[in-house]
């Protein structure tokens, strides 16, 4: 039963990281497009349903301004169409193409979550800078795992004044008021940088403060694992701190490190979302989840244009989701005894 629950939550994110892997593919629109004549335009409609009758193939009508606000053009249907050309773009980064999931024939568009103040795509956007923001959250947590991993096992086997003096100053991280600590940090590094930059710089800032937690449960582990009988006796064979390290204490940690893996990616895609929504991360000109939140600081947005709070729901999606498999790990790993 544990098993398949850890195998089903996989699954299911899986599937959110390859739908905003093949983003490209799977949006309709060029999430840089802009159309200013539908400007805040609501979610289009998909309709089965006309004075004709029932039509078992979805449909859409195209958005006319009518005022202050949108109406629907019902004189004409546009069905929705799969495998359709678009916008360019590159699949994986490198592959060239212009062929999209779905799509409606010109002059009507298909938005699934409407459009934002540039007449842009929210839908496109929203998977578009799932990229950034997961890629960020993942690349993140590596950097954290990998300096807590280095720390934590060197303090936990070699112990006496190495373990007081990077223990010491693990507490002195864990003292410091997180996210203060991390805008402060952003904020005295240089504002324009390239997006490539800004996005590598991110993820140093994010990945480096926040090691100290995992590597004092990784140090408990290694502390753990080196007084075990077969430890102590590869050691009386003549074997090496590093072939002990390698081989019997850092295996020891793989679970341990898993489990924080699950619950650093969603804690680090918000650290970038956050940065990103003050102005001190992605700019707006590439989309991430925190920039394209950004627009919400003015309230008179947040009760007009609900279709702009998508982001936020993908934030909280993909925080649920990684938190539930952090917990189907936690139980896995206490099943197997690892």
């Amino acid at each position: 039963m544990r098993n398949r629950r850890l195998l089903l939550r996989l699954a299911a994110l899986g599937a959110l990281h390859m739908t905003v892997l093949f983003a490209g593919f799977i949006a309709p629109r060029d999430p840089g497009h802009q159309d200013r004549e539908l400007a805040y335009a609501p979610p289009t409609r998909l309709h089965f349903i006309d004075s004709a009758g029932f039509c078992w193939r979805p449909f859409v009508y195209a958005w006319v301004p009518d005022g202050n606000g949108y109406r629907e053009d019902s004189t004409r249907r546009f069905f929705l169409q799969p495998l359709v050309r678009g916008d360019d773009y590159k699949l994986l980064g490198c592959v060239r193409s212009n062929l999209h999931l779905f799509g409606v024939k010109a002059p009507a568009q298909v938005s699934l979550l409407g459009r934002d103040a540039y007449g842009r795509d929210e839908f496109s956007r929203l998977l578009m800078g799932g990229q950034i923001s997961l890629a960020a959250g993942l690349l993140a947590t590596l950097v954290t795992l990998g300096t807590a991993t280095l720390i934590g096992s060197v303090s936990g086997y070699f112990g006496r004044w190495i373990d007081e003096v990077l223990m010491g100053g693990g507490e002195f991280f864990l003292s410091l008021p997180w996210f203060y600590f991390l805008v402060a940090v952003r904020a005295f590094l240089p504002l324009h940088l390239s997006s490539t930059w800004t996005f590598f710089l991110l993820i140093s800032v994010i990945g480096v403060v926040g090691w100290a937690r995992p590597a004092r449960l990784v140090r408990g582990v290694v502390l753990s694992a080196r007084q075990r009988n077969y430890v102590l006796a590869a050691r009386g064979f003549g074997a090496s701190d590093f072939y002990l390290l390698r081989k019997h204490i850092l295996p020891a940690t793989y679970g341990v490190l898993l489990t924080q893996a699950a619950l650093l990616v969603p804690q680090y895609v918000a650290a970038e979302a956050t940065l990103s929504f003050f102005g001190l991360g992605i700019s707006d000109g590439i989309p991430s989840w925190g920039n394209m939140l950004s627009a919400l600081r003015e309230y008179n947005l947040l009760i007009s244009y609900w279709w702009l709070m998508a982001p936020a729901c993908g934030l909280f999606v993909t925080s649920v989701m990684y938190w539930l498999l952090a917990d189907a790990l936690h139980h896995w790993l206490q099943s197997h005894s690892i």
